[in-house]
C-alpha cells in the first residue's frame, strides 16, 4: 500500500503556524514512508476564500520546504461537488441516512433545552428530499466508534451520544463532515495527519467511511498549539501568521526546525538540530499529546542562532530585501542609490551577531546610508546631559587631528578626551553615538565610525554641537 496523506487548508485568510506545522509533518511522514504528500485546497465556502490566499498557501508552503514539486495537487475541493451529491444519495438510498425538516427552535421546543442536540424526531418520519429539508446520518443506535490513532491510542466514543448529524443542508449542498471524507476516498488517503481539534468530528467521519462501505483511513491528531496562557492560537488575539514571521526577517530553516519541535523532539538534549535530523527523526507515535506552547520569544532566540550561524556572505545575501525594500518588505529610509554594498559589507560582521530577526538590520546600519542620523529623541534626551556640549568639543578637535581613521585609534583618542573630563568611555562615547547614529545602542561604535569616515563623522558632531547651543 502506497502511504497518501494530505494537508487541506482553507484559503480564508493568512497561513497558520499551525497549519505550517501540520503540513510539515505530513510531508515528512510521506517522505518516511516513501508516499505522496497531496495538498487539497478546500475552497467550497465561495464567501470567505479569495485566489490570492490560495496563492499565499502555496508561497507559504515553498518557504519553509515544502516546494511545488514535491506534492501532488493543488486539487480544489469545489471540483468535487459532484461526488460530495452522489454520496450523500447513496447514503439516503440505502436507509443510512433521511431527511428533516426541523428547526433549531422546533427541537428546543420538543426538548426545553437549548443545549440539546437533535432528539431525532424526523427518524422515522420517512421524509421524501424537498426543500429545505436538510439530510442526516442515522447514527447508529448502540455500540461505540473506536478511533484508531497513532498519537491518542484508541479513543472511544459511544454511539448513543452521537447525534444524527447533518451530512447535506436544505439546499442539498453537503456539510464540511460529508465532502471531507468523500474527498480522501477519492484521493486515496490513507493516513489522515491533523489537528487535535478535529478529534471530535473523527467518530462522525469515520461512521461515514464504514456506510459507504469503505475502510477509514488511519488517524493522528496531533496537539493542539496554544499561547502563553495556554489558550489556543487565535487569529484575532494572536500573532499566527506564517507571512508575518516571514516579512519580519525570520529565517525558514529556523521556522521549521521550531515548527516541528512543537509537541515533539529529536534525540539526546537537543533542540536546533539539521533539517536532515528531524527527517530522519521525527515519528508520528512519539508526538506528546498534550497542549504544545507556541513561544515567540524561544522561536526568537531560535532564529538569531540561525542568523549567527550563516557565512558571513549568506547572511549578507538574506539581508538584501530589507536593504532594498524588495517584495513585500517596506522600503528602508534611505534612498537606493544612497545605499553602499561595501560599507554594509564591512559592518556586517559586526550586525551578525546582534540581531534576531533580519528586519532589525535596518535600525542597526541605517545611519551609515542617511544623509542625516535619525535622531531618537529620547535616546538624544539621555545622551545630551550637562557638560555634553564641551565634551563634542573636544571629541571634534581630537578626532581631527587624529593621524590615522581606524577603530582602534579613534577609541583610544575618546578615551583620553573622557579621561580629561573625569569620564569612563562608556560616559564619554554616548554622546557621539547618539550625535553620529541617533540612538544610544546599536554596533560597536568606533568600528562604526571608521566605515562610516571622518567627514560624515565630523560633519555629524558639529551639527549636534550646535543643536546644543
Amino acid at each position: 500500500m502506497t502511504v497518501r496523506v494530505r494537508f487541506a487548508p482553507s484559503p480564508t485568510g493568512m497561513f497558520h503556524v499551525g497549519g505550517a506545522r501540520s503540513a510539515l509533518q505530513n510531508w515528512i511522514y510521506a517522505k518516511q514512508q516513501g508516499g505522496v504528500f497531496v495538498l487539497r485546497i478546500e475552497d467550497t465556502d465561495a464567501a470567505r476564500n479569495k485566489p490570492e490566499w490560495t496563492e499565499g498557501i502555496l508561497s507559504a508552503l515553498d518557504w519553509i520546504g515544502i516546494s511545488r514539486d514535491s506534492y501532488e495537487g493543488p486539487y480544489f475541493q469545489s471540483s468535487y461537488a459532484g461526488e460530495h451529491r452522489a454520496a450523500a444519495r447513496r447514503l439516503y438510498e440505502s436507509g443510512r441516512a433521511y431527511y428533516c425538516d426541523c428547526t433549531r427552535e422546533a427541537v428546543q421546543a420538543r426538548t426545553g433545552n437549548q443545549y440539546t442536540g437533535y432528539d431525532g424526531y424526523c427518524r422515522d418520519r420517512g421524509l421524501p428530499p424537498g426543500e429545505g429539508r436538510a439530510l442526516r446520518f442515522r447514527t447508529p443506535d448502540e455500540g461505540a466508534t473506536v478511533v484508531v490513532d497513532l498519537i491518542r491510542g484508541e479513543p472511544t466514543f459511544e454511539n448513543k451520544l452521537i447525534e444524527d448529524f447533518v451530512i447535506a443542508r436544505g439546499d442539498g449542498s453537503p456539510v464540511f463532515l460529508l465532502a471531507n471524507v468523500v474527498d480522501d476516498m477519492t484521493m486515496g488517503i490513507t493516513h489522515v495527519i491533523r489537528a487535535e481539534e478535529h478529534l471530535p468530528n473523527t467518530p462522525k467521519q469515520q461512521l461515514l467511511w464504514d456506510a459507504l462501505g469503505v475502510k477509514p483511513p488511519i488517524w493522528a491528531h496531533v496537539p493542539v498549539v496554544v499561547n502563553e496562557k495556554r489558550q489556543k492560537l487565535s487569529k484575532r488575539r494572536d500573532k499566527v501568521a506564517l507571512e508575518a514571521y516571514r516579512d519580519e526577517g525570520y529565517l525558514a530553516t529556523a521556522m521549521r526546525n521550531y515548527l516541528m519541535l512543537l509537541g515533539w523532539a529529536p534525540s539526546g538534549d537537543r533542540e536546533i538540530v539539521p533539517w536532515s535530523v528531524i527527517e530522519d527523526e521525527f515519528r508520528l507515535a512519539e508526538v506528546n499529546p498534550s497542549p504544545a506552547f507556541f513561544d515567540e520569544k524561544k522561536l526568537r532566540a531560535f532564529n538569531g542562532e540561525y542568523i549567527r550561524a550563516l557565512p558571513i556572505e549568506e547572511f549578507v545575501e538574506v539581508c538584501q530585501p530589507w536593504l532594498t525594500g524588495t517584495g513585500t518588505i517596506a522600503p528602508p529610509p534611505w534612498q537606493p542609490e544612497e545605499f553602499d554594498p561595501a560599507a554594509f559589507a564591512a559592518v556586517a560582521p559586526l550586525a551578525q551577531t546582534r540581531i534576531a530577526v533580519l528586519s532589525e538590520i535596518v535600525p542597526n546600519v541605517d545611519f551609515l546610508f542617511v544623509a542625516s542620523p535619525l535622531i531618537d529623541e529620547a535616546a538624544w534626551t539621555k545622551a545630551m546631559k550637562d557638560g555634553s556640549a564641551e565634551l563634542l568639543d573636544d571629541a571634534i578637535a581630537a578626532f581631527e587631528a587624529v593621524p590615522s581613521w581606524d577603530a582602534e585609534t579613534l577609541k583610544a583618542t575618546l578615551e583620553t578626551v573622557g579621561a580629561a573630563r573625569g569620564l569612563k568611555l562608556g560616559k564619554a562615547q554616548a554622546p557621539v553615538r547618539v550625535a553620529v547614529t541617533g540612538r544610544t545602542v546599536g554596533l560597536p561604535l568606533f568600528e562604526s565610525v571608521e566605515v562610516l569616515g571622518a567627514e560624515r563623522t565630523l560633519t555629524r558632531l558639529r551639527a549636534a554641537r550646535v543643536r546644543l547651543t
